[in-house]
């Protein structure tokens, strides 16, 4: 017999929609304008699932990007916020199945490392109803791998995080839905 979960969480970026290419191209066009100026794919890579200010270190040390942890955030949140503005790119499959979980009664919560105004781009083009909670990167304390991320999305949805599936594609991801407790599906 299987069960099923009191609600799922979902990280957003890379699960729900296709919004990696956008940081990638930011950050690479960052590099090329503020720093040692190659960024390919590869390095692009690396940052995901990363809290944003750690991006902006990273940024900094292996990109030598010469801006502050604020200005590198918020050129790369502006681009990549100016991407989703023009349309938001659902992963196959991922608005059908937030559509079923809604119409099956199960709560869903967004648990992005991207900023509020990021998640406030793609919550409104989310079936009706399908996110009851929105936890962002700049709303916590400590971001992914951290377990706090999850326990917070959890908790405000009145539930113990052992009761609940995270769907996540990135390790530091994994990392802090298992941390909390989660059962964690990793696509």
């Amino acid at each position: 017999m299987t069960s099923v979960p009191a609600a799922v969480l979902w990280d957003m970026d890379g699960t729900l929609v296709d919004t990696e290419p956008a940081w990638i191209a930011a950050e690479g066009e960052l590099v090329k304008v503020h720093g040692r100026g190659h960024w390919g794919k590869e390095d692009g890579l690396l940052l995901v699932g990363q809290a944003l200010p750690r991006v902006a270190e990273i940024l900094q040390e292996r990109g030598e990007v010469r801006l502050s942890i604020a200005e590198i955030l918020e050129y790369i949140i502006s681009r990549v916020e100016a991407a989703l503005k023009e349309s938001v790119p659902w992963l196959p499959g991922a608005y059908e199945i937030l559509t079923e979980l809604a119409q099956a009664g199960i709560p869903c919560a967004l648990v992005t490392m991207s900023y509020r105004r990021l998640a406030n781009q793609v919550v409104p083009h989310a079936p009706n109803g399908a996110f009851k909670a929105v936890v962002t990167g700049d709303e916590v304390e400590a971001g992914k791998p951290d377990p706090e991320p999850y326990v917070r999305a959890a908790q405000a949805l009145g539930l113990d995080p052992a009761a609940c599936v995270a769907v996540e594609d990135s390790l530091p991801g994994v990392a802090s839905a298992e941390a909390s407790g989660a059962r964690v599906l990793a696509v």
